[in-house]
C-alpha cells in the first residue's frame, strides 16, 4: 500500500474506532499493557514519550508512575483519539499528560529529549516501521529505555482471519503487514537496527474472551483498524462479515461466549550512554 495512503486509513479508521475501542479492547489488551509498563520500570519524576497512545489506556497509569514532578505526553495519528484521551485526562484530573496529534514517523521533539519511550501495539499500523523506531531512539537521551508492545505471530492470534474477510471487499489491504513485527524475532531484529542495545523480549500468551457474538465482531470490525472499512459497508455486507468472522472462531465458542487465542510480543531496548 502506498504510504500516504496508509497513513490516511489509519488516521480516519482509528477516527472510527476511538468510540468503541475501549469498550472491546480495554480487558482483553491488558496484559500488553501490564507488561510493558513492568518493563519499562517508570520512576517518579521522569519525562515519558508515549506513541500511538490511543484514548490513554498506558498513558493514565504511567502518569501515575512518574508523579507529579514528572511529564508523559502521548502521541497518535487520530485527532479523535487525541480529544478523547484530552477529555478523560481532564476527568481525571491528570496535571503531567498532555496529547497531541502526531505522525510516529516524524516526531516533532528534540533529540535526547525523553527518558523512556513507549508504543503499546501501534507499531503494526505505521507504513515505515524502521523509521518510527530510530525517531523513539532518536527523542531519547543517553542511557534511556525504549519499550515497545506488538501482536504476535498470526498462527498464534485466534481472529486473524478478520482481515482477509474485510479486504476481500476493499480495494487494498488494511494493514498488510499487521503480523511481521511479532514473527520470530523480527521486533528485537528492527530495535537493534535503530541502534537500542541490551534487548529484553518477552512473548505472551493470553486470551481475548467476549461474552457474545455481538462483542466478538464488534471487536473485530468496530473498535481495531478496520473500522473505515466497516462503516462503508452496507447491512447485508455487514451481515455476510459477521457471519465468516463468527465461523472463522466457532472453534473458540463456547455457548454464547468467546475465548479467542491470542499472542503479545513486548521488547525493551536501551539508548547507548
Amino acid at each position: 500500500m502506498d504510504p500516504k495512503l496508509q497513513r490516511r486509513v489509519q488516521r480516519y479508521g482509528w477516527d472510527k474506532a476511538a468510540g468503541f475501542y475501549e469498550k472491546f479492547w480495554e480487558k482483553q489488551l491488558e496484559p500488553a499493557q501490564t507488561r510493558l509498563l513492568e518493563m519499562a520500570k517508570l520512576q517518579p519524576g521522569e519525562r515519558v514519550l508515549e506513541n500511538s497512545c490511543g484514548t490513554g489506556m498506558v498513558t493514565f497509569p504511567a502518569a501515575e508512575a512518574i508523579g507529579p514532578d514528572g511529564e508523559i505526553i502521548g502521541t497518535d495519528i487520530s485527532e479523535t483519539m487525541v480529544e478523547t484521551a484530552r477529555v478523560e485526562a481532564k476527568k481525571r484530573g491528570v496535571g503531567n499528560g498532555t496529547f497531541e496529534r502526531m505522525d510516529a514517523e516524524q516526531l516533532t521533539y528534540e533529540d535526547g529529549g525523553f527518558d523512556v519511550a513507549l508504543n503499546a501495539l501501534g507499531l503494526m499500523y505505521v507504513p515505515d516501521v524502521s523509521k518510527a523506531i530510530q525517531e523513539m531512539h532518536r527523542v531519547l537521551k543517553p542511557g534511556g529505555r525504549a519499550v515497545a508492545a506488538v501482536w504476535g505471530q498470526r498462527d498464534r492470534c485466534g481472529w486473524a482471519e478478520a482481515f482477509p474477510i474485510v479486504d476481500a471487499r476493499v480495494t487494498s489491504e488494511v494493514c498488510p503487514l499487521f503480523f511481521l513485527l511479532g514473527t520470530k524475532d523480527t521486533l528485537q531484529r528492527r530495535f537493534e537496527k535503530a541502534g537500542f542495545t541490551e534487548l529484553a523480549v518477552d512473548r505472551i500468551s493470553t486470551i481475548l474472551h467476549y461474552d457474545s457474538p455481538e462483542e466478538a465482531y464488534g471487536a473485530a470490525f468496530e473498535g481495531g483498524p478496520m473500522a473505515l472499512a466497516y462503516s462503508r459497508f452496507d447491512e447485508p455486507t455487514r451481515e455476510d462479515v459477521h457471519s465468516e468472522y463468527l465461523a472463522s472462531i466457532e472453534s473458540f465458542r463456547t455457548g454464547k461466549t468467546y475465548d479467542v487465542p491470542g499472542e503479545f510480543v513486548v521488547a525493551r531496548g536501551f539508548k547507548k550512554s
